[in-house]
């Protein structure tokens, strides 16, 4: 009696003991898995990041080669139209004036300084490594000139430390927002109002056009895109428009690691 009650007793052991085996097994494997899928998604979302930077440099590309020509064609090529038309006076005329000489030096240098401007704007990337402010506002200062509106750009702060690729993300969606409120908004007034605190940094851009239908805008390609783009760096996008203007806010959070 008593061998088979150990008998039993080992038997009992042997079972418990296997069940336990092959459950660790299986929670070994059940956690392997999510390790792996959460590999696999952490490596999916920093490809994800990466193209959407690449996407941002080459459209931040495109924009400052579309500034550049129509910086050629509607300030530069009229400066030098001007200057030819002068020489040619100059020309015709058999005695020609030290004055003329001198208004026409003036013309030149001027296109002189346009030309180093432009200069700037080529190299913008090794702007934006320094200070992405300065290059927001030095898109506004062009702006300004070329479509003749104004501005206020008002800084509450210090220049928060953000990493060069969130910094980029930024500066697109503002340009991208500036560049809607260009097109759609009739406004000839901007402010910009940049606060930074301990906590985050805040970028707003505001006109006092005619505003949008948001229900129509929030279905917009484009918005979308900032919304996206807004997200993959912690940050938050708040749109709000009346029949008195739309104020675009960017909210970056500078105590979550995002900006490292």
């Amino acid at each position: 009696m008593e061998r088979k009650e150990i008998q039993l007793l080992v038997i009992s052991l042997g079972i418990v003991f296997f069940t336990l085996i092959v459950t660790l097994v299986i929670i070994f494997f059940y956690f392997l898995k999510k390790r792996n899928s959460y590999l696999v998604d952490k490596m999916e979302a920093d490809l994800y990041f990466q193209s959407e930077l690449v996407k941002t440099r080459i459209e931040i590309k495109d924009q400052t080669l579309s500034e550049i020509s129509k910086e050629l064609h509607d300030n530069i090529g009229q400066i030098i139209s001007v200057a030819i038309m002068q020489l040619n006076i100059s020309i015709s005329n058999k005695n020609v004036q030290i004055s003329e000489l001198k208004d026409l030096k003036n013309v030149l240098a001027k296109s002189l300084d346009e030309l180093r401007i432009l200069s700037r704007i080529i190299n913008k990337d090794n702007l934006l490594q320094n200070n992405f402010l300065e290059a927001i506002q030095q898109d506004l200062e062009r702006i300004k000139k070329l479509k003749k509106i104004k501005y206020n750009f008002n800084q509450v702060g210090l220049v928060p430390s953000i990493n060069e690729e969130h910094e980029l993300i930024i500066y697109r969606i503002f340009q991208e927002a500036l560049h809607n409120s260009l097109k759609h908004s009739r406004s000839d007034l901007f402010d910009v109002h940049i606060e930074t605190t301990d906590a985050v940094f805040k970028l707003k851009l505001q006109d006092f056009g005619i505003g949008y239908d948001i229900k129509k805008l929030n279905s917009g390609i484009g918005l979308n895109n900032m919304k996206l783009r807004a997200k993959l760096i912690g940050a938050k996008l708040i749109l709000n428009s009346d029949k008195t203007g739309t104020s675009v806010t960017i909210e970056y959070p500078l105590t979550q690691g995002y900006e490292n």
